[in-house]
């Protein structure tokens, strides 16, 4: 493949709900454009941008793949996305280094859940995009209602640029409204005809609402329009770029990926509609370790500077870096600067990407995307420029995970090898978490739904080759007390020889919450000699963290060593430890023990109908609401609620809203259980009786 100008490329993603058909539709342009000889059938396998194992075998997209593709001298990089919410972290990543996007809505499904969420996407990144209806041979395919669906949603800027001829079975092509013309047949054999007469009057009226869309764009053209109540094909032609670019418009297109019908004519009008990197314009960064701002203009003269938006861990070929070149050009033997690390990046090969096919390349110029092999320093994220003109470019905000699991290996000794492969898949998906939880002691892995975590676990096991258990996380609670106690600690023990003495007199009182825990030493006149209290101190500290009367660890009180008597012969740190380890457990027994547990803020975004639903769902789940606040068609819902009440509540709140909800939560604070729910914790516990 030949580099391409700034100004012949375009960057196109493409999303939508799952199995709308976004990855037949790649294959097909694919296909018709040339870059491959067969088409390839999710159904086989055999498609390019699904070729990761997990994606073959449950016949959805897991990953973002790169598809470029030629097609009228001109580069058009598509990126084919994921279509579950799970995954919804490679969306977020192509929106960042794409100019324009095409929607891709099933002809028999409509709008769904995944549809809105592409559509708020490219307005929070303020990207130019055109909606696909695709499937019209499916039985039950309509385009008319599909289009008020699009409407309804998305407001008056959606209009046709195309309407199907025929459907379901029948359906065999497309009519361009801006040039009323016919196409007829697959697009590796389309014929070119006049419009059906009998669709003369539904063209007419698309024509009339895609002219007002046009109108409204341009001041000139609107004058004309009000004044003559026309515009001329050649004045919608122009001014329809226009209009997609101000996001006035956002074109429909439509046609059947498996039958290939549409896809010249997509291809025509991303190439027409959509802008290219140049046309997008200056991007905007800081100055390194500064809030100065840094400007670079999508030009091969400039400094060079790319961004890393997506890692890949290969387990043969190491980590593969995928980029996108903003400013300059970059050459296969090039030296630059890893912007965050400040560590120098040695580039031996580039590639550009389609699906994993590899082609090398011996430049990547600005606007364009490629591939970097093997780059020591570099993560997702990550700016790469010259290192004489640094720049670095903001980092994805990728969504926080909502879903979590406790993870062991299957076979005894891998924990190692476990801790290995899971940081491995972390490099390449930034909506992962995984670590030890100090509290249950669970090495617990987090991602955005359940979905995820199992294509995680399965991505474990099959490149790496390590299996894994999972079980729910254990709730981290933990223990304090609300009153005041004082208490002899004393261990006693004669074993024929020497024996051992400790004897020790505490007061314990109650802390604020977040206090932790104080040690005060109030012993005068020798009673508890100096050289013993630390030990003390330690029994004390090891035996809260291990809990008292649970197996949680106890926090927010305060600890007076006022008394105590020694023996000089039996005496010893150990004697010492043991008491004051056995005063504690003793004391908090006697303070009005308590069960603290995790509180955390969640802030749940829901449609308007099913407002009552989740607000009625968390009251129930002993939740606070704090607060609502209406946005658009929605609803933010502000609550605070107990960690244990939604550890399932991504599956739960899906079903409640039809998968339109979503949420996010953050840690709060610690607060009491009540006393029914405390006496079940404690009871499965399993901690051993008090030492007397």
């Amino acid at each position: 493949m030949k580099s391409y100008g700034t100004e012949k490329i375009r960057n196109v993603t493409l999303v939508g709900h799952g199995s709308s058909g976004k990855t037949s539709l790649i294959e097909a342009l694919l296909f018709v454009s040339g870059a491959i000889s067969r088409q390839g059938m999710i159904e086989e396998g055999q498609t390019t941008t699904d070729y990761d194992p997990a994606e073959m075998e449950r016949k959805i997209s897991i990953n973002d793949a790169l598809a470029p593709c030629e097609w009228d001298d001109h580069k058009i990089n598509f990126i084919d996305t994921p279509g579950y919410a799970d995954f919804i972290g490679e969306v977020i990543a192509s929106f960042r280094v794409c100019e324009g996007a095409v929607i891709v809505v099933d002809a028999v499904s409509g709008v769904q859940v995944q549809t809105e969420k592409a559509w708020s996407l490219s307005e929070e990144n303020d990207i130019p995009r055109m909606f696909f209806i695709n499937r019209l041979d499916k039985e039950n395919a309509s385009f008319d209602p599909i289009i008020e669906d699009l409407r309804e949603n998305f407001g008056k800027s959606v209009a046709p640029l195309q309407l199907p001829i025929g459907s379901e079975n029948d359906f065999k092509g497309v009519i361009d409204i801006l040039e009323n013309k016919a196409f007829i047949g697959s697009s590796k054999a389309t014929d070119e005809a006049d419009v059906p007469k009998e669709m003369a009057d539904q063209v007419n009226i698309y024509r009339e609402q895609l002219m007002e869309a046009i109108a409204e764009s341009d001041d000139v053209l609107l004058e004309k329009y009000l004044d003559t109540g026309e515009l001329s094909s050649e004045e919608m032609i122009k001014g329809v770029k226009k209009a997609v670019h101000s996001k006035t418009l956002a074109p429909v297109l439509c046609g059947s990926a498996t039958k290939s019908i549409g896809t010249t004519e997509l291809l025509k009008e991303i190439i027409r509609c959509l802008p290219s990197p140049r046309l997008a314009g200056e991007v905007v960064g800081v100055k390194p370790k500064s809030d100065d701002e840094e400007v670079r203009k999508p030009e091969e003269n400039e400094p060079f500077s790319a961004f890393v938006f997506k890692s890949i861990a290969d387990p043969y070929v190491g980590r593969l870096s995928l980029v996108r070149v903003y400013s300059g050009k970059l050459n296969h033997d090039s030296h630059i600067i890893n912007v965050r690390s400040g560590k120098k990046e040695k580039i031996g090969h580039l590639f550009y990407l389609r699906g994993k096919q590899q082609e090398e390349t011996k430049d990547i110029l600005a606007g364009d995307i490629g591939a970097l092999p093997k780059l020591a320093e570099t993560m997702t994220g990550d700016t790469l420029a010259d290192e004489k003109a640094p720049i670095a470019y903001p980092p994805i905000d990728f969504p926080e995970p909502l879903v979590s699991v406790a993870v062991s290996p299957r076979t005894k000794g891998d924990d190692e090898k476990l801790g290995t492969s899971i940081h491995k898949l972390l490099e390449e998906d930034k909506t992962l978490r995984f670590g030890r939880d100090k509290v249950t002691n669970e090495s617990v892995l987090s991602g955005v739904g359940d979905l995820h975590i199992d294509v995680v676990l399965e991505k474990a096991k099959k490149r790496f080759g390590i299996e894994c258990t999972t079980a729910a996380p254990k709730i981290a609670y933990q223990e304090t007390i609300k009153g005041r106690a004082k208490v002899q600690g004393k261990y006693k023990k004669q074993t024929g020889g020497r024996g051992q003495y400790g004897d020790v007199w505490i007061e314990i009182e109650p802390l604020p919450h977040g206090g932790d825990f104080e040690f005060v030493d109030k012993i005068f006149g020798g009673s508890v000699p100096r050289n013993y209290i630390p030990a003390v101190e330690k029994g004390i500290r090891e035996s809260m963290a291990k809990g008292i009367f649970t197996n949680y660890p106890t926090v927010d009180f305060r600890v007076k060593l006022v008394d105590g008597s020694f023996h000089p012969v039996d005496s010893s740190e150990m004697a010492f430890k043991i008491a004051g380890s056995m005063a504690l457990k003793k004391a908090v027994l006697d303070a009005k023990p308590v069960l603290l547990e995790p509180l955390y803020d969640i802030e749940v975004m829901v449609p308007d109908a099913n407002t009552g639903d989740v607000m009625g769902d968390l009251s129930g789940k002993r939740g606070k609401i704090m607060g609502m606040e209406p946005i658009g068609k929605y609803q933010l819902i502000k609550a605070q609620v107990p960690l244990a009440e939604i550890s399932k509540y991504s599956t739960e709140l899906r079903s409640l809203t039809g998968g339109r909800g979503s949420y996010s939560i953050a840690f709060s604070h610690y607060e009491e259980v009540p006393a029914d729910i405390a006496k079940k914790v404690i009871d499965s516990s399993e901690k051993v009786d008090v030492e007397e």
